[in-house]
């Protein structure tokens, strides 16, 4: 006949794997949080393209500057075109033109004008990896 009563060894091991189970959920419910905070945060595509207007006369109407000296911003990551335009506005980028319209622009502006150039195609490529 065999004991009902775990052995403590045994109970040790059943808690541990609840643990780890329940830690495990933790981590999923926690990503996933996260991955939805980040969404909501993001700027919005088509507001980014009504505010883009006065990008247009140095950048070209979709990112794509016909100047040479001048950036493209097109298919740009959005991480890099909100981290450039938050350093115009703070004066940690130099450039007296861009510090001018950047000193304009909230965060959400910012997130809208970085959606929009990422998401226009661009010559723009990523060195393949060797």
């Amino acid at each position: 006949m065999m004991s009902t009563q775990l052995n403590p060894l045994m109970a040790t091991i059943r808690m541990a794997r609840t643990i780890t189970t329940v830690a495990r959920k933790s981590a999923a419910i926690l990503m996933l949080s996260m991955f939805a905070l980040n969404a909501q945060a993001a700027g919005d595509a088509k507001a980014g393209e009504q505010k883009a207007a006065t990008c247009a006369a140095c950048h070209g109407a979709n990112g794509v500057s016909e100047i040479p000296t001048n950036p493209i911003l097109a298919g740009q990551y959005v991480s890099y075109l909100e981290h450039a335009l938050k350093s115009y506005r703070s004066g940690e980028r130099q450039n007296a033109i861009m510090a001018g319209f950047a000193s304009q622009l909230s965060d959400q502006d910012i997130e809208d004008l970085a959606a929009w150039f990422s998401s226009q195609p661009g010559p723009l490529q990523t060195a393949p990896i060797k």
